[in-house]
């Protein structure tokens, strides 16, 4: 399985399938549409998304910070399309790779990287 680095809260947000849409500067490879991929939080927070967040969505059960996951895989989802224009209160372009059906996982901690990559799960201690 491949996944995708983002940071938290937006891992979170995708996993328990409140955000539909990750938005990217870049075009997605097709080989990827339509695969289940992992989703990975990355060890760096942003705190003004997780403000803007609740703020502009405070029905969302958002954790707290410092109860958010970071630095592994969180789950998976199903990268459905690569699009240009979206409806979703989530798009904001250039581009948005459209997700559905989210599977949140317990933390996984592992490595992440730019783009789309390979994880490999740490054992103890490897952080």
């Amino acid at each position: 399985m491949v996944a995708l680095s983002l940071k938290q809260p937006w891992a979170w947000l995708i996993v328990h399938g409140y955000k539909d849409i990750e938005n990217r500067p870049w075009i997605c490879p097709r080989r990827f549409l339509g695969k289940r991929i992992g989703i990975h939080a990355s060890k760096t927070f942003d705190k003004a998304g997780y403000d803007w967040v609740r703020a502009v969505f405070p029905k969302i059960p958002l954790p707290l910070p410092d109860r958010i996951d970071i630095g592994g895989l969180v789950g998976s989802v199903v990268f459905l399309e690569c699009v240009n224009a979206s409806a979703s209160s989530w798009f904001e372009g250039p581009w948005g790779f459209v997700l559905q059906s989210p599977i949140p996982y317990p933390l996984q901690p592992c490595r992440g990287q730019l783009g789309f990559f390979e994880p490999k799960v740490l054992g103890g201690g490897e952080r």
